[in-house]
C-alpha cells in the first residue's frame, strides 16, 4: 500500500520547508563560516609544513597540529566553538543540496552523480568540524596515531590489507581530482563572480595553485597508506603529516614540500575567498 495523499502532502510540506529554511540568508551566512575555518586550517597547515621543510621543530602538519595551534592562542577557543557549529551548518547545507538536486535530476545515473558529488563534501565538512569541536571541548587528538592505528587494524589479515590498498587508491584517486579541478579550473563553476568580476584573476590564480598543492599532498598520504600496505607496516602510513615529514626527507623533498606548504596556505586563501563569492 502506497502512501497517503496526507502523507504526500505532509512529506511535501517538509520538503518545501526545508528549501525555504536553507535559502534564508543568515543561514548562508553560518554555513559560508564553515569556508572560512577550513581556509584557516589549511593556511596553518601550510605554515606548519614550510617550518618542516625549513628543519623548525614544531605542531604536526595535519588538522589536529593545526586545532592545537588555534586552541593556544588568545580567543583560540571561542574561534574553534564558532568554527565548528559554522562547519556543521555548511555540511548540513551540502547534505539538503544533495537531497534537492536527486529530486531534480531525471536520470538515476545524473541523480546518483549529484549525491556523490554534494555528500562527499558533507562527510569531510563534518568530520572537520568533529575535530575542531572536540578541540574546542579542551580535547585533543593525533590524525597521525589515528590513521596508523586504523592502518595497524587493516593490515591484521589480508582483506585488510586489499582494503587499506583500496583506501590508498581512493585518497590517490581523490588527489588527482583535487589536481584536476585546479589545473582544468572546473572549481570556478561553483562560484559567483557576477558581483565583482574583477577578483576572477585572484580566484583563478588561488584556486589553481591551492586546488593543485592538495591534491600532491592527498597522493603523498595515498602513497604512504599503499606502501604500509603493502609492506604490512602500519608505521608507514601516518596521514598527512607522516607524509610531509617523509617527503622533506627525499631528495629535493624538501623544496617539493616548500612548494606544497606554500600551496596549502594559497588555498587557504582560496577558501576565505570562496566564503564570500560560493553559489549557494
Amino acid at each position: 500500500m502506497g502512501p497517503s495523499s496526507d502523507e504526500h502532502d505532509g512529506a511535501e510540506a517538509v520538503e518545501e520547508a526545508a528549501e525555504t529554511a536553507v535559502e534564508q540568508p543568515g543561514f548562508h551566512v553560518v554555513a559560508r563560516g564553515g569556508f572560512l575555518m577550513s581556509g584557516i586550517v589549511h593556511v596553518l597547515i601550510g605554515w606548519i609544513a614550510l617550518h618542516i621543510a625549513l628543519g623548525v621543530p614544531g605542531s604536526s602538519a595535519d588538522r589536529s597540529g593545526a586545532m592545537a595551534m588555534i586552541a593556544q592562542a588568545p580567543g583560540g577557543q571561542i574561534l574553534l566553538w564558532a568554527g565548528g557549529t559554522t562547519m556543521i551548518a555548511l555540511a548540513l547545507w551540502l547534505v539538503l543540496r544533495a537531497w534537492f538536486g536527486v529530486r531534480r535530476r531525471t536520470t538515476k545515473s545524473a541523480a546518483a552523480w549529484e549525491a556523490v558529488r554534494w555528500l562527499g563534501k558533507a562527510v569531510a565538512y563534518a568530520a572537520l568540524s568533529v575535530t575542531v569541536l572536540r578541540f574546542a571541548a579542551g580535547g585533543s587528538s593525533s590524525t597521525s596515531s589515528q590513521t596508523e592505528s586504523v592502518t595497524a587494524g587493516l593490515l591484521g589479515t589480508g582483506t585488510g590489507r586489499a582494503l587499506a590498498l583500496l583506501l590508498a587508491a581512493v585518497v590517490i584517486g581523490i588527489g588527482i581530482g583535487y589536481a584536476i579541478i585546479g589545473l582544468t579550473r572546473r572549481f570556478l563553476n561553483q562560484l559567483d563572480r557576477s558581483k565583482h568580476p574583477s577578483i576572477g584573476i585572484v580566484l583563478r590564480a588561488t584556486g589553481m595553485i591551492g586546488y593543485t598543492a592538495k591534491g600532491s599532498a592527498l597522493v603523498a598520504v595515498g602513497a604512504l597508506l599503499g606502501w604500509a600496505g603493502l609492506s604490512s607496516d602500519p608505521q608507514k602510513s601516518t596521514g598527512l603529516d607522516g607524509a610531509l615529514h617523509t617527503m622533506a626527507g627525499l631528495p629535493a623533498g624538501k623544496v617539493m614540500l616548500l612548494v606544497i606548504g606554500a600551496g596549502l596556505i594559497i588555498f587557504g586563501v582560496y577558501c576565505f575567498l570562496r566564503s564570500r563569492y560560493q553559489d549557494m
